[in-house]
């Protein structure tokens, strides 16, 4: 039943998932202000490898448009983590003013329904056919079974939900979700090796877990499945960031 919903993606979005489907380590610049995050980046000016970088809502709010301006003119990549999620026409406006701002990907929330994904999309698509990579979230890696139920009155499996809001996701167009690791190959058994995960909750063995609940290292998150992994404490609150950065790097990358 879920393959023969799984429908066809558009041509266009084919091509889109195609050429953003490459795994890569996305540094959480979950700062305060632009100070924080240009002294956070200034440490890997002699990088060869530019850090992927998420921007969320805390900096984004802080400094708006011009922060990814500025991050993107040191060539990084960008994602831009706002989590969209309001009525189809709302967010159909709001990308079509995200998509001048040249990242690499940003994200709806999944639970918007099919018909806000779709306006997303739309809205998100330049007039020459281009777009960044869209992609929804399903739930939030702080979010457990406990919390699904009582909070949110979804009383399915947890991997039940993740997996039905991933297909929703593909039948609207776009190219992938983010998940926890653990979910990742689930994931790709119902959408297809294509079809891109996203997954924060990466923690380095023995490091903090703090408020994350689904969580597990690089290595292991290659391994089951992860297209992309974003890891910020880790690397962000390090004594020595770059060293951080390399070794997720390797984990992630380099140890299959």
């Amino acid at each position: 039943m879920e393959a023969e919903n799984m429908g066809e993606q558009t041509e266009m979005d084919t091509e889109t998932s195609q050429e953003y489907h490459a795994k890569d380590v996305i540094v959480a610049c979950d700062f305060a202000g632009a100070e924080q995050v240009f002294a956070f980046l200034n440490r890997f000016e002699s990088e060869e490898r530019k850090p992927f970088v998420k921007i969320g809502m805390e900096l984004f709010y802080a400094e708006g448009p011009q922060i990814v301006r500025e991050i993107k003119a040191r060539g990084h990549k960008i994602f831009l983590d706002l989590k969209l999620h309001d009525i189809p026409n709302t967010v159909r406006k709001a990308m079509a003013v995200l998509s001048s701002l040249d990242v690499d990907m940003c994200n709806v929330h999944a639970a918007g329904t099919t018909a806000m994904m779709q306006a997303a999309v739309e809205g998100l698509t330049r007039p020459d056919g281009t777009r960044p990579m869209l992609i929804a979230v399903t739930q939030l890696t702080s979010t457990d079974q406990e919390a699904m139920e009582r909070d949110l009155c979804i009383h399915e499996p947890l991997d039940n939900v993740v997996r039905h809001y991933a297909l929703t996701a593909k039948n609207a167009g776009l190219d992938g979700v983010v998940c926890s690791p653990l979910e990742a190959r689930g994931v790709h058994e119902a959408c297809g090796e294509e079809f891109v995960t996203v997954t924060p909750g990466v923690r380095f063995a023995g490091g903090v877990v703090a408020d994350q609940k689904r969580v597990t290292t690089p290595a292991r998150a290659r391994s089951i499945g992860s297209d992309y992994i974003v890891v910020g404490r880790p690397i962000t609150q390090a004594e020595d960031p770059v060293a951080a950065y390399r070794q997720c790097v390797s984990e992630f990358l380099v140890q299959a």
